[in-house]
């Protein structure tokens, strides 16, 4: 945090020298210090001594903090004129109040020194009834000191507290803080919003207790405690519906998930008891399910003043907060082909725990995206459910900041804090909220204190670990209750009508128990969603032969062409010129295609045809290893030019961004993009492959898992840079073997390719398949400029992607050995065996590991009579795909296998050591002697 934080409201010097930096240059400093001193000026003016100055005592004096208030410095309390200080009180009540709202519905607030009172700034009981100018600083004009007291009060110290001062946009800032001081004070809903309000919480306590009575101890994670999400939920999907919002998601972990699906997103309660009862017969066709609480469901509701909307509720892992990317990236994926690149079509909802939201990096990295051109989604609305607890964990061990939505600031997302129990304030919030992200499509956090009647679930006991505080829970009414009591004391319900509401919805729910038919809003499904049923499910015999993927002649020129040509005065770098005429050359003079020519033909090819082509990473855009150089910068300007999107003939969207410094939330976004465009061709690309380390998470839980739990299929392309060149541990390998032990049941394919035309060819399958698979690709960094790594133009206008590539350098009846083996390894036995001039050894290339291609496979080796059979690979022994070779081919295929020895490591730091195993491990492959 900078000086010029509102953190520094409480050091002297700080300030003092703030002031003098405004005095010489006011758009020097932060805009909320700038505003606090004109109004200093101001009141300087106005009511300072005859000269407009401070008077200027001949003694320090000390402040009530304890710091030295240096005579005739702004902070000299006791001298300055009381206009002043009225003015600065206002101020710190904007900075400071939140530390003393009463948001918490179950115990008193720890005292923070939020250093509001009057005597804090030598203001006593005697100038109560003064009146001040400063009044009009919060819109009551001017007032007496008591008065703006009691305004301050209910404004910052009631049921909500608002951290927004370090919001460094000017007019951002001056909005939210004139929509907290203004309508905070009024806010009184109408008569229909309050029975709208008090409806909400019905349905949702009495669900919650309906459950609780009629499944006794089954796991459901309740919302008891934390009702009132059910009527922010309504509150804010009406109102940003109202603000032009046609489609929300929302992204949460299992806390309160049935609530929202039965009282938000409109699933039937006979549904969701069905699921209770066990009755509901699981679709096992597919894969094997998920528990009940971690299901998507998607549906249209229409609001109480007639508008539309079109719901999702992301399915889940119980990685708490991993969800969160998907959403961002699935609602992009909107934006840029269904809303036409308007943010304001659509909101994410991100449900947060409070442990989760302070305790997880995934909410960190998320949240940097939010501004970001590549990841924007126009503004997240971040609702944590603050139950004070972490399963067992107090948040005094779940967290080192004072609140657990710190993380806001970073991005000078406005805070809300309100009170649970406050049903009214809590839809305040939630208008206040939406109206935020509508206008100025930014991040808003708002964070509900609560509580949690039970223990992490049902059958938990909480007073293991918080007796004192369960024995108030215990005692504490429920949010409903405790509305309804404060509209029948104001006179705004009579209390009758609150009794009827509540037998009437129990009545309900036994009905749909007793498996009574609701009629559900009939559900409209969008366009990509039609387009999702449009696609098959994979079969078997899908994999025994991949589609035709060749493109045309006439459209490979087109790409060429813009692929090649640059804009009249664009100025590239030495080494780029010496690319492009690289380039030119492969695709007019040699016609044979390396790696990056074939990679970008592949891009261009789907482009022409009206796909998506969304490719993100760490320098992506060049390439870690130079070869792509997808966009190219002036050398005099550094403007950037795209050249595939800037081809004419495109009739499909090209995005590649160089993404920030993540991988878990990048692949997790990427992930959700893909789950929402069947027509897209989705990439990841890590800097290094054992970078997908960082996102293990969202490879076991969504890409490996996700059709198979949520029915969900995903083209989701990841690229990872493999190969041993003794460039150490960290940058050797990907650890395919991790991606071959989650596979199964055709879930995704885990290749390792070897040609240019192979690589061209397996992008664009797939787009070509009639289903979607997750595709893992252990990529080549060697080969990018290898010169035996191309590809005659030839192999790109017909053909389609090979699963196997048989040895055509070798007369098959001499041969004794045939070595099978994955990737990079085939060029360097290659080369030995041609340097050494072996005949009798034959090298077969498996470039899809999983699907493994078995009939291909054993056609191949057919063709090889009594010659032995060897597994080659650059891994340690223990990884690579050895152990998957094994597993699947024990019974058929008897082999050995020869790589590195086994290891905790995954390669030597030494280079030395490295060449000397790469030898020996050629030379063993390759020795045909016993």
């Amino acid at each position: 945090m900078d000086k010029f934080s509102y953190i520094a409201n409480a050091h002297v010097s700080y300030i003092d020298e703030l002031y003098t930096s405004y005095k010489s240059d006011p758009s020097s400093i932060d805009e909320s210090w700038k505003e606090f001193f004109d109004g200093f000026d101001f009141a300087l003016k106005n009511y300072g001594d005859e000269n407009g100055e401070i008077p200027t005592p001949s003694t320090g004096t000390t402040a009530k903090n304890g710091a030295l208030a240096t005579p005739g410095t702004i902070m000299d309390m006791e001298e300055l004129p009381k206009e002043i200080k009225v003015r600065a009180l206002i101020h710190a009540y904007r900075s400071r109040a939140h530390l003393r709202s009463k948001t918490n519905p179950v115990r008193e607030r720890r005292d923070r020194k939020a250093l509001i009172d009057p005597e804090d700034f030598g203001l006593g009981k005697s100038d109560m009834n003064t009146e001040f100018q400063a009044g009009e600083e919060i819109g009551i004009g001017k007032a007496k000191l008591s008065v703006i007291l009691e305004s301050l009060n209910k404004i910052y110290i009631g049921a909500m507290g608002f951290e927004y001062l370090y919001i460094r946009d000017p007019e951002m800032l001056d909005w939210f803080k004139t929509k907290v001081e203004k309508e905070a004070l009024t806010f009184n809903p109408a008569a229909e919003e309050k029975k709208r309000i008090l409806f909400k919480l019905n349905q949702a306590v009495v669900f919650e207790n309906f459950l609780h009575t009629k499944y006794l101890g089954q796991k459901r994670f309740s919302l008891e405690g934390g009702e009132s999400t059910i009527p922010f939920l309504d509150a804010l999907i009406n109102r940003g519906t109202e603000l032009g919002v046609n489609e929300v998601m929302i992204g949460m972990a299992h806390r309160g998930r049935l609530n929202v699906l039965a009282n938000i997103m409109g699933k039937t309660y006979e549904q969701i008891f069905s699921e209770f009862e066990g009755t509901a017969k699981p679709d096992l066709t597919m894969g094997d399910g998920d528990v009940k609480y971690h299901m998507g469901y998607s549906s249209d509701i229409v609001t109480p003043e007639g508008g539309k909307v079109h719901l999702k509720l992301a399915p889940n892992p119980s990685h708490l907060e991993a969800v969160n990317p998907v959403v961002e990236g699935f609602l992009r994926a909107k934006i840029d082909s269904e809303y036409g690149n308007d943010q304001k079509k659509v909101m994410p909802i991100l449900i947060h725990g409070d442990a989760a939201v302070a305790g997880q990096g995934i909410v960190y990295e998320v949240t940097q995206m939010a501004g970001l051109k590549g990841y924007n989604t126009g503004g997240t609305i971040h609702f944590v459910i603050n139950n004070q607890v972490g399963f067992t964990t107090d948040f005094d061990d779940a967290r080192s900041s004072i609140y657990c939505t710190d993380v806001a600031k970073i991005i000078d997302a406005p805070v809300i804090h309100v009170n649970g129990d406050d049903a009214e304030a809590v839809v305040f919030a939630a208008k206040l909220a939406a109206e935020f992200r509508q206008k100025f499509n930014k991040d808003i956090f708002v964070d509900m204190v609560c509580y949690r009647r039970h223990g992490h679930n049902e059958s938990d006991e909480p007073k293991f670990t918080q007796p004192e505080l369960y024995n108030i829970i215990s005692k504490h009414p429920n949010p409903r209750e405790i509305y309804v009591k404060r509209l029948t004391e104001r006179g705004d319900l009579d209390k009758k009508i609150a009794t009827q509401m509540d037998k009437e919805f129990r009545q309900l729910l036994q009905d749909r128990l007793n498996l009574v038919k609701e009629k559900p809003l009939p559900y409209q499904a969008t366009r990509f969603e039609e387009e999702w049923a449009n696609l098959r499910r994979s079969k078997p015999e899908d994999f025994d032969q991949s589609p035709e993927t060749g493109m045309d002649a006439k459209a490979i020129e087109i790409v060429a062409k813009a692929l090649t040509t640059l804009p009249k005065g664009f100025k590239p770098i030495k080494q780029i010129e010496v690319q492009m005429k690289q380039r030119k050359d492969m695709f007019f003079q040699s016609k044979t295609l390396n790696w990056a020519a074939a990679e970008l033909l592949a891009y261009g090819s789907l482009l022409l045809e009206g796909k998506t082509v969304r490719l993100t990473g760490q320098d992506c855009q060049r390439g870690t290893f130079s070869h792509r150089h997808a966009v190219l910068h002036d050398a005099n300007t550094n403007e950037p030019y795209n050249s595939l999107r800037e081809m004419k003939e495109r009739k499909g969207n090209f995005s590649i961004y160089n993404s920030l410094l993540s991988e878990y939330a990048v692949l997790g976004f990427e992930y959700g993009y893909g789950m929402a465009n069947p027509n897209s061709l989705t990439i990841w690309e890590a800097q290094f492959g054992d970078f997908a380390n960082g996102a293990q998470t969202m490879i076991d839980q969504f890409i490996s898992s996700g059709e198979s739990k949520w029915q969900k299929m995903n083209g989701l392309v990841m690229l990872l840079p493999h190969g041993y060149e003794g460039q150490g541990p960290e940058h050797s390998n990907a650890r395919p073997e991790r991606f071959l032990q989650l596979s199964a049941e055709y879930n995704m394919v885990v290749a390792n390719v070897t040609t240019p035309a192979n690589f061209f060819h397996m992008l664009r399958r797939q787009l070509t398949w009639e289903f979607r698979k997750p595709c893992v690709v252990m990529s080549p960094k060697s080969l990018l400029r290898h010169p035996k790594v191309m590809s005659p133009i030839e192999e790109f206008t017909s053909g389609s992607f090979q699963e196997v590539i048989d040895d055509q350098n070798v007369v098959k009846k001499n041969v004794k050995r045939v070595i099978l083996c994955t990737g990079k390894i085939y060029y360097d036995l290659e080369e030995a065996r041609e340097k050494d001039k072996i005949k009798d050894v034959a090298i077969v290339r498996i470039e899809q590991l999983h699907p493994l291609p078995k009939k291909q496979l054993n056609k191949v080796l057919d063709t090889y009579k009594n010659a032995e059979l060897v597994w080659v690979q650059e891994e340690p022994e223990n990884m690579g795909a050895w152990s998957y070779m094994l597993r699947m081919l024990y019974k058929e295929l008897p082999m050995e296998v020869i790589a590195r020895k086994m290891s905790a490591s995954p390669a030597t730091g030494y280079n030395k050591v490295h060449v000397e195993e790469q030898k020996s491990i050629i030379q063993r492959a390759l020795s045909t002697k016993k």
